[in-house]
């Protein structure tokens, strides 16, 4: 397969950022990235315009890296308590996962900033109580630690409806608690 090299102008995933020079097969710059304005040939003209792109680069980075670092101080403040739904042995019958604490994060904060589930590193969705701490990657250089308590659902409501269910037998007096004698028949 023939490669040719460009100066790409803007950030592709997967390819590179704005001013990087890579080599791609021929036909994706001809008839995508070149015609979609994503990349230049390279001439010694769109060198020397390679000075713009750099110049357009390190201010999206920078813009990228305050937005990170501010949403990272937003995230830090939040303690974020989700439900989990156990049986009355305590075992859960699902989890949280990573996209339930991006939605989590996304409500917290007014539903303007999504992020990326992919971004919340857990090494495993949580099926257990209790208070938990939750890396989340914004950027290259920001991660921040997110405060997650789970608590199981129903588990205080039971507890409550036994104690009352229990006065409420002792409150009936004359109740018949002995056995039910079953009838044979011959």
């Amino acid at each position: 397969m023939a490669t040719t090299e460009v100066i790409l102008t803007e950030k592709i995933e997967n390819l590179g950022a704005e001013a990087d020079l890579v080599k791609v097969r021929a036909g994706f710059a001809r008839n995508f990235l070149i015609p979609n304005g994503k990349a230049l040939e390279v001439t010694p003209v769109t060198l020397r315009r390679v000075n713009l792109l750099k110049a357009k680069r390190a201010e999206r980075e920078a813009r990228e890296l305050n937005e990170a670092e501010d949403l990272s101080r937003r995230i830090a403040k939040l303690k974020i308590q989700i439900e989990l739904e156990t049986g009355e042995t305590g075992k859960a019958f699902g989890s949280v996962t990573a996209s339930d604490i991006a939605a989590r994060i996304k409500s917290e904060l007014g539903g303007k900033i999504e992020i990326d589930r992919h971004r919340i590193q857990l090494e495993r969705p949580i099926k257990e109580s209790g208070s938990h701490e939750i890396i989340i990657k914004l950027h290259s250089d920001v991660s921040t630690k997110l405060n997650l308590i789970v608590k199981a659902k129903g588990s205080d409501d039971k507890s409550e409806a036994s104690e009352s269910g229990e006065a409420h037998e002792e409150k009936a007096p004359g109740s018949y608690k002995g056995k039910v004698k079953a009838k044979h028949s011959k």
